[in-house]
């Protein structure tokens, strides 16, 4: 053999070896990239539009289904035993609905479905009112504390000072008749607006927003950011903890304006649902199964995003955080309202305790994501 063919018959080995050895691992033995797979925001839209979103509005419409049917009940025959019945019904139900508050994007935005279940302190003024007028507008942002849950906890359990007496108010023979259609209408109209909100989620509005993926002001991600962060902020932090503690007015505490003030008893469980709620949220974590998927800390992690003084994955960082604001939670009797007048430095250290979570959330997490917050506060932060 020529020299020339010896060398051309040589170099094609080794550019056969050297093909051979590129192409002998398989596809399916090569390991995933975890960060690209974690920058795909269509995965997360998926994940807790199917897995969090549509199951715990489900969840929540067969609580609020018992409550309806309760209410039917008792305003049909008010006694004892329905008024019981009722009350545990709207109890579970008003629980359930702290898992759903925090949807207030997409179809919960563009019915606002938060001012119409759940604003409060109650105007009792208002409810009562609405007694004399079948017909009031319940569509205007004044007739936001005359409807939803708190106008119900004030009508099943702060018109009478005993079980009786709640009795008595609504079969009273002048005027009973019309405190109970007050009560049928009142839940009648949450129906309505559940029901347009689920029909909207479960059409076709899911692909809408599962396919809207990028990252401008108007994309899901945006729209889905901004509405968890502010009701973190707004809802849980300013609502349940900082204005009935006086952290954010003035110092001067209010009793009065904590969560279901006339039940009494569950306003710290409702807090706590609505809590853990955000926090399986920011995990992705199945409102099914309870495995965490694709999600806010996934997210993060495939961003590499860090905090800058310690160098821990922002994540981390967050959820530690949580978890502190849970351990303050667990140190509040049950009836907030109590603990503002007997032991009020506990429900400002939540709060404060809180506002921590408040400033990863809107400002770390959001530059990380490049996210822009589109609503405005104006309490510091």
């Amino acid at each position: 053999m020529k020299f020339f063919d010896l060398k051309k018959s040589f170099g094609i080995g080794i550019l056969t070896m050297l093909l051979w050895a590129c192409g002998s691992g398989s596809t399916d033995e090569k390991d995933p990239d975890p960060v690209d797979e974690g920058k795909d925001r269509k995965a997360i839209l998926t994940n807790i539009t199917d897995n969090i979103i549509l199951p715990s509005y489900a969840a929540f419409k067969v609580k609020f289904d018992v409550m309806a049917t309760k209410s039917d009940a008792f305003t049909a025959k008010p006694d004892l035993t329905t008024l019981t019945e009722l009350r545990t019904a709207y109890t579970e139900a008003y629980l359930e609905w702290q898992k759903v508050e925090l949807f207030e994007f997409g179809p919960g935005e563009k019915y606002t479905i938060r001012n119409f279940f759940n604003i409060y302190p109650a105007n009792v003024a208002g409810i009562t009112g609405d007694f004399a007028d079948p017909n009031s507008n319940l569509d205007t942002p004044d007739s936001y504390a005359r409807q939803g849950f708190p106008a119900l906890d004030y009508l099943l359990f702060g018109v009478g000072a005993t079980d009786q007496a709640v009795v008595a108010f609504y079969t009273a023979p002048a005027e009973g008749a019309k405190r109970t259609a007050s009560v049928k209408r009142l839940v009648g109209r949450m129906s309505t607006l559940l029901g347009k909100v689920m029909n909207e989620w479960q059409g076709s509005y899911k692909d809408t927003f599962i396919n809207k993926t990028g990252l401008d002001i108007g994309s899901s991600t945006s729209l889905m950011i901004n509405a968890y962060v502010l009701h973190y902020e707004r809802y849980i932090r300013s609502g349940k903890f900082g204005i009935p503690s006086g952290a954010m007015l003035n110092g001067v505490p209010a009793a009065d304006k904590v969560e279901a003030y006339y039940q009494k008893n569950i306003s710290l469980d409702l807090a706590k649902n609505a809590h853990q709620a955000a926090i399986d949220f920011f995990n992705g974590k199945s409102s099914k199964s309870g495995e965490e998927g694709p999600s806010f800390k996934t997210y993060l992690n495939a961003l590499g995003a860090k905090d800058s003084s310690t160098g821990k994955l922002l994540s981390e960082i967050i959820n530690t955080q949580f978890a502190a604001s849970k351990l303050k939670l667990e140190s509040l009797s049950p009836n907030l309202s109590d603990e503002v007048k007997n032991n009020n430095q506990k429900m400002k250290d939540v709060y404060n305790e809180m506002q921590k979570a408040v400033r990863m959330l809107k400002v770390d997490m959001t530059s990380a994501m490049s996210i822009t917050i589109t609503y405005t506060d104006n309490d510091g932060d």
